[in-house]
């Protein structure tokens, strides 16, 4: 059996005027993610961390902010991307595990849908997805308020 991991990271300033989406759902919250796509963290750290696993780069290698055609794109789109060319190469996703950092909105109750728009784009078992949510304890930008990053984990398998 052949094994790859990949760990993936992202941060976005929060701002108004934009909706929050964190693994392809909208939250409810005042402040947006602001980013030539929708901005949603949790999905592009998923995607670098299935990329970083196979040494395929980052996302900003295959959707480059510079490209108009992916302004306001849907990270759940490009994270179907990602998993197509990772399956073409021979590899498909065993589990992702994360944690997305945000002092507000509370994330825990919007967990169960993102893990379901998650797998779904990966057809994967929501049981292969998790996806954990804390605070910076009011430290750093996170802590601060002025954005939210997340961090995640990739295990890949041949076959």
């Amino acid at each position: 059996m052949n094994l790859r991991i990949g760990n993936g990271y992202d941060i976005h300033q929060l701002v108004s005027d934009r909706p929050l989406i964190l693994g392809g759902v909208q939250i409810p919250h005042e402040l947006g993610l602001l980013g030539h796509s929708d901005a949603d963290v949790l999905t592009h750290s998923l995607m670098d961390a299935i990329l970083g696993a196979l040494n395929l780069g980052d996302i900003g290698h295959y959707f480059p902010p510079s490209d108009p055609q992916w302004k306001g794109a849907d990270s759940l789109m490009l994270l179907s991307k990602v998993n197509e060319l990772i399956q073409s190469r021979g590899w498909r996703i065993n589990n992702l595990d994360s944690v997305i950092v945000a002092e507000r909105p509370k994330i825990k109750p919007h967990i169960p849908a993102m893990r379901d728009r998650l797998a779904k784009v990966l057809q994967l078992d929501p049981d292969c997805i998790s996806i954990k949510a804390t605070t910076n304890e009011k430290l750093g930008p996170t802590g601060r308020e002025e954005g939210i990053a997340a961090y995640a984990v990739a295990l890949l398998i041949q076959g």
